[in-house]
């Protein structure tokens, strides 16, 4: 039995296969002009890519940067890859993946508020840490001293080799080399995710030191937990708050 083909909007209409992409870019041209503040970076306002590439038509510049992170094999490797304890035991200690996840999430409640381009944020945070080798800050202070006759290591300069050779937009580039260091980030979602990797990893550094022995509840600051909450989530909250 000979099966027909299934009949598709395109067959239909063909003229339509040519404006898709276009009629996606005026929908979230027109959305952006009526919702983002006017500091926020524009989607389709880009400076770019190293190397140019045809346009995607279902996904802005910055969501196609998202998801090539995502689908990335540096982005993979973190979940086998620790925050800050060399070697734990058991799956509740956070992982480069889960404190990755967690420094995203809260950086689009904060983009979101401020009315900044979310996509841009979630692309920055969620490559910010691709660099990072293992063991915590141990194994990139080993590497570092190896690699001193060569200038040494940081984790986020391996970060932005591993956006250059994604073929990242500069954004997105630029908010994940400066993600830490001394050189500051050029657009406001980049600052964000500067300011709340710092926001998460302190407070869940903090959560997994109590978990594994290292600290008690007695042993942190008075003053500080008075004023920010007695809890890594209250914590993270009232930072969030106060630095939207």
């Amino acid at each position: 039995m000979i099966r027909a083909a299934p009949v598709t909007t395109l067959d239909v209409m063909p003229g339509l296969a040519g404006r898709v992409g276009d009629t996606f870019e005026a929908r979230v041209r027109e959305q952006e002009d009526g919702w983002l503040s006017p500091l926020a970076v524009r989607s389709y306002e880009t400076r770019g890519r190293e190397r140019d590439e045809e346009p995607c038509s279902v996904r802005t510049p910055f969501q196609r940067d998202r998801d090539r992170i995502v689908h990335s094999k540096p982005f993979r490797r973190l979940k086998g890859k620790t925050q800050v304890f060399i070697d734990p035991q058991g799956d509740h200690y956070r992982t480069r993946m889960t404190h990755t996840l967690e420094t995203t999430a809260i950086s689009r409640v904060v983009a979101r508020e401020l009315r900044l381009n979310e996509d841009l944020t979630e692309a920055i945070g969620l490559g910010h840490d691709t660099g990072h080798p293992p063991f915590g800050h141990a194994g990139e202070a080993a590497l570092d001293e190896l690699l001193r006759d060569r200038g040494g290591f940081r984790h986020n300069e391996q970060s932005a080799r591993i956006a250059e050779e994604l073929n990242l937009t500069r954004e997105v580039s630029d908010g994940i080399l400066t993600h830490t260091g001394p050189q500051e980030p050029t657009t406001l979602e980049g600052k964000i995710v500067r300011v709340v990797d710092r926001v998460a990893y302190i407070n869940h550094d903090i959560d997994d030191a109590i978990r594994y022995g290292i600290l008690e509840d007695a042993d942190l600051p008075r003053d500080e937990i008075a004023l920010l909450g007695p809890s890594g989530g209250r914590r993270i909250d009232t930072l969030v708050h106060d630095l939207v």
